[in-house]
């Protein structure tokens, strides 16, 4: 059985939620979508992720949302994290972090699937060996899914390269995300994985990784501590769209997706994302 698998790139601040709300429902009719999964670590304010937002992915068309470093910027996810079942943490956290490393989801054909997620430990904060954390739960997922999709939330390329090339023929996708830029080598790896190093950034493309540009630049250029604002010009949902083979889990297809906007919103924050954290210097 034939399985479309879309995967979005990082959803940034409310002009990212903005367009999933306006695009997805007709996007997953039109392609005949079977499981949507999302990157939200940065959906809230630009860095992190709430229970109402959570649910708002949900309604939007979401199935499975992963996340990254930003996971527990904002606190009253935990409680999310720690009761529902669709949505997942890097795996290679401390294994006493709230939250699960994988999820999955009943697909209306049938056929089920599980996502893990996984960060990157170059460039990037103190975590356990991602290879051990997913060499570990692939057996365990052997009883629970049909085929596995893998989010590598990761800052070095050689680093996500490499993690495809451990996980072909083990799952049907790897996908990187985190660097917010997509990149132009999705490709089906030799033993049937589909893999791209970045899938790229829901949010504003006319932006610094969906930051207003000038914010942005006046950081870098003083470094001292200066607001980084939602940018909201040109906004765009990037993705990947994936067809798997749910007999043998392997992938068949893996295409880039970036759809524009259909209007033009000049509002980037509302009441969903909370108080902005104005002095935050990361992305």
């Amino acid at each position: 059985m034939k399985l479309n698998i879309l995967c979005i790139g990082d959803i940034v601040g409310r002009p990212g939620r903005r367009i999933l709300a306006d695009r997805l429902k007709p996007l997953v009719k039109e392609l005949s979508i079977d499981c949507v999964i999302a990157n939200a670590e940065n959906a809230a304010g630009g860095s992190g992720l709430t229970g109402q937002i959570y649910t708002k992915l949900l309604r939007y068309g979401v199935n499975l949302i992963t996340l990254g470093d930003h996971t527990y910027r904002k606190r009253d996810i935990i409680q999310t994290l720690e009761t529902e079942e669709n949505i997942v943490r890097p795996a290679n956290f401390s294994e006493h972090a709230a939250g699960k490393g994988f999820a999955v989801y009943k697909t209306n054909k049938g056929p089920v699937v599980a996502v893990v997620s996984l960060i990157g430990r170059l460039f990037m904060r103190p975590a356990d060996c991602p290879y051990n954390a997913i060499d570990r739960i692939l057996p365990q997922l052997k009883q629970k899914c049909d085929l596995v999709i893998v989010d590598f939330h990761a800052e070095a390329t050689s680093e996500k390269v490499a993690m495809g090339y451990h996980l072909d023929g083990k799952v049907s996708c790897c996908f990187g995300t985190h660097t917010h830029i997509p990149t132009a080598d999705e490709k089906i790896l030799p033993k049937g994985t589909a893999y791209i190093t970045d899938i790229g950034m829901t949010g504003s493309h006319d932006s610094v990784l969906g930051r207003g540009t000038e914010s942005v630049l006046k950081s870098f250029r003083t470094r001292m501590p200066v607001p980084f604002e939602i940018a909201t010009g040109d906004v765009k949902m990037d993705a990947i769209l994936v067809t798997v083979d749910s007999n043998n889990k392997q992938a068949e297809r893996i295409e880039r997706i970036s759809m524009d906007a259909e209007s033009q919103d000049s509002v980037n924050y509302d009441s969903d994302d909370g108080k902005p954290e104005y002095f935050n210097n990361s992305f």
